[in-house]
């Protein structure tokens, strides 16, 4: 049994050139946090310039440490299979060279040293009691190939068309109210029975508010299961009583936004 401290005292002993490297990415973590922090409290008040450069340096960053991984990860897997042959084969004197690649050769290097049937390091015994998962393995490998050649040939746009009676669309509501601020309670309250009254709807699928922080802006969408429906439900009384309460508590008039979606796929 062994305890942290006990654990990192040997550790500390034997870094060697990892001494260098746990420094910096300790380093480089508190600047990435740091960073972060700062991008928290003023992205949202940037301009739209500044906002593009964040997300940017953002896409940047996050790509050079997934290359960085990569070659980690290489490096980590290629060594661990030559664990695991020495331990298969202990008397055999060769030993297979390390390299360590960066970025897409990672991989095809792992493939071809730890994956391929022909290499000469490759256990004959591992691939025929596995050769089901090969199969998989294989499979997905000519895939990555196909993506990482950017080639892939796509089939023409056909137009689809549907049958007369298969013409079932859901319509998508968007309802956006501009409060007056003396008279966000009393809507809070005629807003809540609106959309109690409104779920009970035997066509209605599902309705969600949201409400703005920066002004006294509400946004409603209601997702009802076709027009017809949605023309019933206007005419409701409850609908109709929310529409006449509107007029005392909104400051512009209310902006309606509908949309048709295939409702069946």
């Amino acid at each position: 049994n062994l305890d942290t401290e006990e654990l990192c005292e040997y550790f500390s002993q034997h870094l060697g050139e990892y001494k260098n490297v746990l420094s910096v990415l300790e380093d480089l973590n508190i600047t990435v946090l740091r960073a972060m922090d700062k991008t928290k409290k003023d992205y949202q008040e940037a301009s739209n310039l500044e906002q593009f450069v964040t997300r940017f340096l953002l896409k940047e960053t996050l790509n050079q440490l997934q290359s960085l991984q990569s070659s980690l990860e290489c490096a980590m897997e290629t060594t661990e299979e030559q664990t695991r042959q020495e331990r298969q084969d202990p008397a055999k004197p060769e030993t297979p060279s390390i390299q360590w690649p960066g970025k897409r050769s990672a991989r095809r290097l792992q493939r071809n040293n730890s994956l391929s049937p022909n290499s000469p390091h490759f256990s004959t015994g591992w691939i025929e009691e596995d050769s089901q998962w090969m199969t998989q393995i294989n499979r997905l490998q000519k895939l990555i190939d196909r993506l990482e050649k950017k080639d892939l040939k796509l089939e023409p746009f056909e137009e689809e068309v549907l049958e007369e009676n298969a013409r079932s669309h859901i319509m998508i509501v968007q309802r956006q109210m501009s409060v007056i601020e003396e008279e966000i309670k009393e809507f809070r309250l005629a807003l809540k029975q609106y959309v109690e009254s409104a779920s009970t709807q035997g066509g209605c699928l599902h309705v969600s508010i949201q409400k703005l922080p920066s002004d006294s802006r509400f946004i409603v969408y209601e997702f009802w299961e076709n027009s017809n429906v949605w023309n019933s439900h206007l005419q409701m009384n409850y609908s109709k009583t929310f529409q006449r309460s509107n007029v005392d508590f909104l400051e512009t008039p209310e902006l309606i936004t509908t949309m048709l979606v295939p409702g069946k796929y």
